[in-house]
């Protein structure tokens, strides 16, 4: 299993920063390797949600089932949480937190992930390569996109 972490301070509330991240479909407005998210479910919000990213790595595409496991909206008083369950191709778990910072107004923005890679994604090798190395580099790179989208709202 792979365990990648990236984390970013912004210049916003948490409430500021969840109104922008918790839009699941506009995810793909700051995130590189996110191509396009196609909902399985009615709901588009909450525990239980699922989706379909098209996900694209490099020459590497494929189609991540997610579904949200954990939703707590970021306010003045309550750290912000979205978490989900990989059950395609690449399985295993992932968290967003929102943080509150310099009295409530920064937010610390983390991002974890544990994933497990098939065989044919280089198992454990492409967990340690391509998890750590190549999706914390990308994930570095969303996490500065975010950045922008929240200096310009």
């Amino acid at each position: 299993m792979s365990d990648v972490t990236v984390s970013i301070d912004l210049n916003a509330t948490p409430a500021e920063v969840w109104a922008i991240v918790e839009p699941v479909e506009r995810h793909v407005d700051w995130m590189a390797d996110a191509v396009a998210i196609r909902f399985e479910t009615e709901q588009t919000r909450g525990v239980g949600t699922r989706f379909l990213c098209d996900t694209k790595v490099g020459p590497i595409k494929l189609v991540d089932q997610m579904e949200i496991t954990e939703w707590a909206a970021a306010s003045a008083t309550q750290d912000g949480k979205m978490g989900v369950k990989h059950t395609g191709i690449v399985t295993g778990s992932g968290v967003f937190t929102l943080e509150p910072l310099a009295g409530g107004q920064r937010t610390k923005f983390t991002w974890s992930e544990n994933l497990d890679f098939p065989w044919y994604l280089g198992g454990r090798l492409g967990e340690i390569i391509g998890g750590r190395f190549v999706l914390g580099f990308i994930w570095m790179r969303n996490l500065k996109a975010l950045e922008q989208l929240v200096d310009a709202r």
